[in-house]
C-alpha cells in the first residue's frame, strides 16, 4: 500500500528550484541530522548540475568534522548562500566561504533558533540584544564571514534609548527535518531522539512561507495511533516523509536509552579526568560554581566543570543547562556535545535561548581561543578558519557570571605538577593574551555596561574583568609573575594590589594521594 506522504529522498530533493531558500534542521554529531536528503541533493548536483544557486540556513553545525551532514551539499554552483550558527562541523562548507566561492554568515545559534519563530508567525524579523558589539554588530563585520559577501542581514535599530539588533525575517521554501516516527497522516514523534531542537519552529515557518516541509524518520506508523502528546510535528505542516530504518541517534550512538530519557544511568562508575593542567584549570573554575544555580558548559576544558566538581566533592547544588535544549543530567562531551544522560527535561531550543538571553543563568564556564586587553574573546575565527559562534554569544551575553577557560598559551604546552606547585618545562608556541582578537565573540564593553562579573582561568593565572580592563588576581605557586605570565602578554594587565597565590591544593593530585594512601593501608 502506498502512502500519499512517503516518498524517496531523490523525489523530495526534485522538488527544489533554483535560488531556492533551504532550511536543514539538526547539529553536530548526527544529531537529529537529516543525512538522507542532504545526500540525495548532492547526487542530483552532481548527475545534473541542479539545483543551482541555493541559499542554506541551519541553526547549529550540522556534520562531522569530516565529510558528512552539511559537507554533502557543499559544491559550488549548487550553494549561492549560507547562514549558519556555527561552521565548525561542516569543513568542506567553512572552505568554500574562506575562498570567496560563496556568500557566507554567521549568526547567533539563538537569534537563528528564534527567528525561525518570526518567520512562521508572520512578524518583521528578530528584535534583541544578542550581538550587540560583537562581530555580528553591523558596525563590527555584520555576521560577514568573506569579501564576497556584502549584504547586510542585521541592522541596529533604538527601541526607546535603546540600542538593539534587528535581524529581518525572509521566506523559507524547503525545510529537512528529521524524527523517529510518523504515522500515515505526517505526524512526527521523536521518541528516541536525544534534543528536540527547533523542528517546530522550522515546520511552522517553512510551511506558513508558502514552502514544503520533508521529514527523515526511523519507521511508520498506522494513521491515528501516535500519542498526540508525543507529536512534535504536526502532520497538517509535513509534505513528505522519508523512511529512513538504519538512521543512528548521533554519528556514534545507534542509539542511547540514557540520552532519550528512557533509563538512567549510575554516575558512580564515571571516568575520571586525567590530573593535569587542564584538569587544574577546570577545579579552579569549579570552585566558581554557585549553589543552588543554574549553569551551562562549553565544550573543552569547560565542558569537565562538572565532573571535577564532582571528584572534589564540592557541597554545592546546580543544574546543568545546554542551548540544544537540554536541562539537568550529565552532558556529553566531544563530537556529541549538545545532549545528555539522565536529563531532567528535553525542551524545544528556542524556549532554552528565551531563558538564557533573559539572564536565566547564573553562570557558564566556556572556552577562550584568543584574549586582548580590554576582555573581548575570540572563538568564531581562529587565523583563517572558520569555526563560528554557535550558541556562545547569547549565554556569555547574558550569564551572570561567566568563567572562561583556557590554557595560558596553545600549542605544545607542557608542564611539570608536584609539591604543591607548578612549572612551565616547554612554552606553547602561540599566545593567548593579545593586543587585539581576530574576531570579538564576547564583547568585554558590553560586559561592562552591563555590570556582568568575568573571570579568566588559566593553570598559572587567574584574571578578572575590571573597568579599565583584565586585571591579574591569582597566580599559581610556582610561577614567576614576569617571566611565565606578563612577558607572555602583548598587553600587560593591571597587576590587583592584592594579588593572592592560587590554592595550592589544586596542584595536588587528590586521587592519586588516596590511591597511595589505600596501597600503604
Amino acid at each position: 500500500m502506498t502512502y500519499s506522504k512517503v516518498l524517496t529522498a531523490e523525489e523530495a530533493v526534485k522538488q527544489i528550484s533554483n535560488g531556492d531558500t533551504v532550511a536543514v534542521g539538526g547539529a553536530g554529531g548526527g544529531l537529529l541530522e537529516p543525512t538522507s536528503f542532504l545526500k540525495a541533493l548532492e547526487k542530483r548536483f552532481i548527475d545534473s548540475a541542479t539545483p543551482r544557486n541555493l541559499t542554506f540556513i541551519h541553526v547549529t553545525g550540522i556534520g562531522d568534522r569530516k565529510d558528512g551532514g552539511m559537507c554533502h551539499v557543499a559544491h559550488e554552483g549548487l550553494v549561492k548562500r549560507d547562514i549558519g550558527g556555527h561552521w565548525d562541523y561542516l569543513p568542506k562548507m567553512a572552505h568554500l566561504a574562506s575562498e570567496n566561492k560563496i556568500e557566507a554568515y554567521n549568526l547567533p545559534q539563538g537569534v537563528l533558533s528564534q527567528l525561525f519563530r518570526e518567520i512562521a508567525s508572520g512578524r518583521p524579523g528578530l528584535i534583541t540584544h544578542v550581538g550587540l558589539k560583537t562581530f555580528v554588530d553591523p558596525r563590527v563585520e555584520g555576521g560577514k564571514l568573506n569579501k564576497v559577501t556584502t549584504e547586510d542581514i542585521v541592522e541596529v535599530i533604538n527601541i526607546k534609548g535603546e540600542e538593539k539588533l534587528f535581524y529581518p525575517s525572509f521566506p523559507v521554501d524547503i525545510a529537512f527535518l528529521r524524527g523517529t516516527t510518523a504515522d500515515e497522516d505526517g505526524n512526527i514523534t521523536m521518541e528516541e531522539e536525544a534534543a528536540f531542537l527547533d523542528n517546530l519552529a522550522i515546520a511552522q515557518a517553512v510551511h506558513n512561507s508558502g514552502g514544503k516541509v520533508f521529514v527523515q524518520v526511523k519507521r511508520l506508523a498506522k494513521r491515528e495511533t501516535l500519542h498526540p502528546k508525543l507529536v512534535k510535528i504536526p502532520g497538517i505542516l509535513v509534505d513528505g516523509i522519508v523512511i529512513c530504518p538504519e538512521q543512528k541517534q548521533t554519528i556514534v550512538s545507534t542509539y542511547n536509552p540514557a540520552y532519550a530519557g528512557d533509563v538512567r544511568i549510575p554516575t558512580y562508575n564515571l571516568e575520571s579526568i586525567p590530573y593535569n593542567e587542564r584538569k587544574i584549570i577546570a577545579m579552579r573554575a569549579a570552585l566558581e560554581l554557585p549553589d543552588n544555580g543554574i549553569v551551562n558548559l562549553g565544550v573543552g576544558i569547560s565542558g569537565s566543570v562538572g565532573l571535577v566538581a564532582s571528584e572534589m566533592n564540592l557541597s554545592k547544588e546546580y543544574v546543568f543547562a545546554i542551548e540544544q535544549g537540554i536541562i539537568g543530567g550529565i552532558p556529553a562531551g566531544g563530537i556529541e556535545f549538545g545532549v545528555a544522560s539522565n536529563a531532567h527535561a528535553i525542551t524545544e531550543a528556542p524556549s532554552q535561548f528565551d531563558f538564557f538571553d533573559g539572564g536565566g543563568l547564573d553562570m557558564t564556564c566556556l572556552g577562550m581561543a584568543e584574549v586582548d586587553i580590554d576582555g573581548n574573546v575570540n572563538v568564531s575565527k581562529l587565523g583563517n578558519r572558520i569555526t563560528g559562534c554557535g550558541g556562545f554569544i547569547n549565554i556569555a551575553q547574558n550569564a551572570k557570571k561567566l568563567v572562561f577557560c583556557g590554557t595560558f598559551t596553545s600549542g605544545g604546552l607542557e608542564v611539570k605538577i608536584s609539591d604543591g606547585k607548578i612549572e612551565i618545562i616547554k612554552e606553547g608556541k602561540f599566545r593567548k593574551f593579545v593586543n587585539k582578537v581576530n574576531q570579538i565573540t564576547f564583547s568585554g564593553d558590553y560586559a561592562k555596561e552591563t555590570g556582568q562579573r568575568v573571570i579568566f582561568v588559566t593553570e598559572r593565572a587567574v584574571f578578572k574583568l575590571g573597568n579599565d580592563g583584565l586585571i591579574l588576581e591569582e597566580i599559581a605557586p610556582g610561577i614567576d609573575l614576569h617571566k611565565d605570565i606578563l612577558s607572555l602578554m602583548d598587553s600587560k594587565p593591571k597587576v590587583s594590589s592584592n594579588l593572592k597565590e592560587m590554592d595550592s591544593r589544586l596542584f595536588i593530585n587528590l586521587i592519586e594521594k588516596e590511591e597511595d594512601n589505600h596501597a600503604k593501608v
